[in-house]
């Protein structure tokens, strides 16, 4: 993020403020052929604008809470998800038309559209498709050196790969079918998308996170990684002390627990490193899930912050298999 984007988000204390403003500041993982999220332009929220909209927030959060709140216990993908909800519903130059969209071809569900929306200068229906991802790159796994399969989530349920197919056979193709505008039709008023439902949808795509790169073994970036991708490393717990001790003195650490991996804590938040590694000591004598956590340098750089995700010596149990080979038509 930039020194402009840093500094606003040093603005936000509330944490649900903190996670919306990393949505709107974070890049996505992936350049992909599909467009990509609604930009801060589109969304209203360019130079003072965004500033007084946060700065709203902070000063009275409630609806924020009302939208959110029930999901911060919850999966991640709920929470991220009600997050742009919000964000649509309440910038000031777009509308939320519908969330959780179920397309249905007779009694099959066919799929759904996580959010749809407008400009409120166009009435034509966009559909966004969100998802927000942290994934660890394997220095050796399956495909080449940059396939995407070899990016695994830290439980090796699924893989940037699998994801990537899923969005793009499936979620973002939702809207050309015809099942799908008549739903929009049936859902929405006619002063929500103007005179012409049958028109095309436009499909979006905001796929935030982190990809995590293995500590001491260089790899290159997935295929379709965007340039600007937010990055971290990973390693085994059996090498945290080599991390540990090249560490700058007065690091401080804070650990990380979902759904609030979004934006780091503030900076006051950050424990003595020595604390978070006595926690990390004790969940790892045990074979144990990997926890993510985020380290704060003293000083230096203007970037002081650093994410890491500390895994079991035996991490992965499982790594998923690619996708499928799509046939040659």
């Amino acid at each position: 993020m930039s020194e402009d984007d840093a500094a606003l988000l040093a603005r936000c204390h509330h944490p649900l403020v903190r996670d919306l403003a990393w949505i709107v500041l974070a890049p996505d993982l992936l350049a992909t052929p599909w467009p990509g999220r609604p930009t801060r332009a589109t969304l209203g929220l360019t130079e003072h604008r965004l500033h007084a909209y946060f700065d709203e927030l902070e000063a009275t959060p409630q609806a924020l809470e009302r939208r959110v709140g029930s999901t911060v216990d919850g999966r991640m993908g709920h929470y991220h998800e009600r997050l742009w909800q919000y964000l649509l519903d309440t910038a000031p130059d777009t509308r939320l038309l519908a969330n959780n969209l179920r397309i249905h071809q007779g009694k099959r569900t066919l799929g759904e559209l996580d959010l749809l929306y407008r400009r409120r200068d166009d009435p034509t229906p966009v559909h966004l498709e969100v998802a927000i991802k942290f994934y660890l790159g394997l220095a050796e796994g399956p495909g080449a050196v940059n396939d995407q399969a070899r990016w695994i989530g830290p439980g090796g349920a699924d893989s940037l790969a699998t994801k990537r197919e899923h969005l793009d056979r499936h979620q973002l193709r939702l809207t050309e079918r015809l099942e799908t505008r008549l739903t929009i039709r049936q859902h929405t008023q006619p002063r929500d998308i103007g005179p012409a439902p049958e028109a095309n949808i436009r499909p979006q795509l905001a796929i935030p996170g982190v990809l995590f790169y293995p500590w001491q073994s260089p790899i290159p970036p997935p295929h379709e990684a965007a340039p600007e991708h937010l990055r971290g490393h990973w390693l085994y717990w059996r090498d945290w002390r080599r991390l540990r001790d090249g560490l700058a003195r007065q690091t401080r650490a804070a650990w990380l627990v979902k759904p609030h991996w979004l934006a780091l804590p503030r900076d006051e938040a950050f424990l003595p490193l020595r604390d978070v590694e006595a926690r990390l000591a004790q969940h790892f004598s045990r074979p144990a899930s990997p926890v993510q956590i985020a380290l704060l340098a003293p000083s230096g750089p203007a970037n002081r912050h650093r994410r890491l995700f500390v895994v079991d010596d035996s991490w992965p149990l499982q790594i998923p298999l690619p996708p499928r080979p799509r046939p040659v038509t």
